[in-house]
């Protein structure tokens, strides 16, 4: 049989890598006079080491640590921090680095603020020496666990040891790692923007060692976060078991244009090693603390085909997210998002048994609904009449499907021996509710009265949480808390459900079999919007993600709905607050 020739593409720089061998990484890269020698008069900053026994959430190890502290440092006012992952081949004067020798005369020039520096080696678990090394677990996992070993136990143990004053403006916090401490360094802001926003990667392991590989695509579907980059990598570095270094720093470098962040990528002609790294580390850290930008660069949008709804249909020049805007706070739990078919947006604070409005035209709260049912979810139908899942009444912990008239607040019971979460109201006359324990969806007219037991029709969902349609009414959609799904229905005729799948996959964070998918809106194109661990998941009407919206604080975002002026304000309910922010789109219109 005779094949037709393909043609691949190869870029230049990694021709060298691609010809077996043939030619040897250049890797001659010479430290500069910042970095092997103080100017003249520059102030010498201390050094002193220190080791770390007290870990709870790496229990079992211990580790070498240094800090630096400059000598212009006063504690007058915080200074600046630099994290260093690997910290002895950094903090060392004769080796690939000499950070110390380059902090002295970065700080004395003022191309860096008075910033102390960080250095911690891997932990090390067993007794004796040398023991076991927990670098690769500690460095290459994704999730929080590291961040939170830094930001929980780390640093405050080093602040109070050395009695530091360290600013807590991530803009002024700072990390750097190489190799498997490179992705860690990235891993850290990732999960902790609010703590560290700057990273300084070099040869960085963003390759499949533990799923490091998935982060080119995690950036492109995530609102983009307020981290700044600069990433170092050689055309002779790794290809292996692995993956292909140099290719896993440009899918990085590529991604990250793709979100329009602040990032910088120099990929030379160097092996893994830390020589090139160390050649540029003046002007990788003069790049990184340079003042901020007066705007950001925009997303990329230009390849994104017709029905590609990426972040950028939904958030104005790919969104920061601080965009979000407090609504309210003080509450003891929020939930029940929706809002009425002029824009005014509604939401409960459950445990005190209280519904709140915002008018379409105002970002304030008022008391709508005093002493009432304790409310866990609540939508808009048809008729003009707010439905609701009560999960009881003053002291009373019966559980019933209710109707609330607008005008008159008077509370009519639907449907009562039930279990609901969160429901939906179609214009065929349906509510359509979730329990959760029973891992089903049940179904009552919107006409009954006190109906008892109300049929299932729809099971075997892993925790069924937020249920919404799509805008034309056609499918149900339904989010699974205990899972990793969110499931369509198309809704028959008599309001049955059939041909139900699994056709939208909920990301979970790191480490967790769950993606806590819970409250869920739609807007007018049938974009779906589903509340979880991460934040907010946006996929298309096919089931396809189109990105995570931040979460607008650190605690859950429990609901959301669609409301203001054109209902173009995605509001979202946070535990204790409520946010919203504004959107390119605009909410679907479900009452009357």
């Amino acid at each position: 049989m005779k094949c037709s020739p393909v043609t691949v593409f190869i870029p230049s720089v990694l021709i060298a890598h691609t010809l077996s061998g043939s030619i040897t990484a250049a890797d001659n890269y010479q430290l500069g006079p910042e970095s092997t020698s103080r100017a003249a008069g520059v102030p010498v900053g201390r050094v002193e080491k220190f080791e770390f026994t007290g870990s709870k959430i790496f229990d079992g190890t211990r580790r070498d640590c240094w800090v630096y502290i400059p000598a212009q440092y006063s504690g007058s006012k915080p200074a600046a921090l630099m994290v260093f992952q690997d910290g002895s081949g950094y903090v060392s004067t004769n080796g690939h680095s000499r950070v110390p020798v380059v902090f002295d005369n970065l700080i004395a020039k003022g191309d860096m603020p008075v910033t102390v520096g960080l250095f911690i080696n891997p932990g090390v678990r067993g007794e004796g020496t040398p023991g076991r090394s927990n670098r690769s677990f500690e460095y290459d996992s994704l999730g929080d666990a590291y961040a939170r070993f830094l930001i929980e136990e780390l640093i405050p143990f080093a602040t109070s040891k050395f009695n530091l004053n360290l600013t807590r403006d991530p803009k002024l916090r700072a990390i750097c790692g190489m190799s498997s401490g490179g992705i860690c360094a990235w891993t850290v802001a990732w999960e902790r923007p609010n703590h560290f926003g700057k990273v300084l990667s070099q040869i960085g392991s963003f390759t499949n060692i533990r799923g490091g590989h998935n982060y080119p695509a995690f950036i492109r579907k995530t609102e983009r976060k307020p981290i700044r980059v600069f990433l170092q990598d050689g055309s002779n570095d790794l290809n292996n078991l692995h993956g292909h270094w140099p290719l896993a720093n440009q899918e990085m470098a590529s991604a990250l244009a793709f979100m329009g962040y602040d990032f910088k990528f120099e990929l030379g002609d160097g092996a893994h090693s830390g020589k090139h790294g160390g050649a540029i580390l003046p002007d990788s850290l003069r790049w990184l603390w340079r003042p901020e930008l007066a705007e950001l660069p925009k997303p990329l949008t230009k390849d994104n085909l017709g029905g590609d709804e990426a972040l950028s249909k939904i958030l104005a020049d790919g969104g920061q997210p601080d965009d979000w805007e407090l609504v309210g706070q003080g509450y003891g739990f929020t939930d029940a998002a929706c809002s009425d078919a002029e824009g005014n947006f509604y939401f409960s604070d459950l445990p005190k048994a209280t519904l709140y409005r915002v008018a379409v035209n105002d970002s304030r709260p008022v008391v709508w609904l005093a002493n009432g049912p304790k409310i866990s979810g609540m939508k808009f139908g048809p008729d003009g009449k707010l439905y609701a899942c009560v999960q009881g009444l003053g002291t009373n912990n019966v559980k019933s499907i209710v109707t609330i008239d607008p005008q008159t607040k008077a509370i009519a019971t639907v449907a009562t021996t039930v279990q609901p979460n969160d429901l939906v109201v179609s214009k065929a006359g349906w509510i359509y509710f979730t329990d959760t324990a029973a891992g089903a969806v049940i179904k009552v007219p919107t006409s009954a009265r006190g109906m008892p037991r109300p049929p299932v029709v729809a099971g075997g969902i892993n925790k069924p949480n937020g249920i919404s349609l799509s805008a034309d009414q056609n499918e149900l959609i339904v989010s699974e808390y205990g899972g990793t799904n969110a499931w369509s229905f198309l809704i028959a005729a008599d309001g049955s459900l059939r041909a139900g799948e699994k056709n939208m996959e909920l990301r979970s964070p790191a480490g967790r079999a769950d993606s806590g998918g819970d409250g869920m809106t739609t807007d007018e194109r049938s974009r779906y919007y589903v509340t979880s661990h991460l934040g907010i998941q946006m996929f298309d009407p096919t089931g396809r993600m189109g990105g995570i919206l931040s979460k607008p604080q650190d605690k859950g975002a429990v609901s959301c709905a669609f409301g203001g002026p054109d209902r173009g304000y995605l509001y979202v309910c946070s535990s204790d607050k409520v946010f919203r922010r504004k959107t390119l789109t605009k909410g679907a219109v479900f009452a009357r």
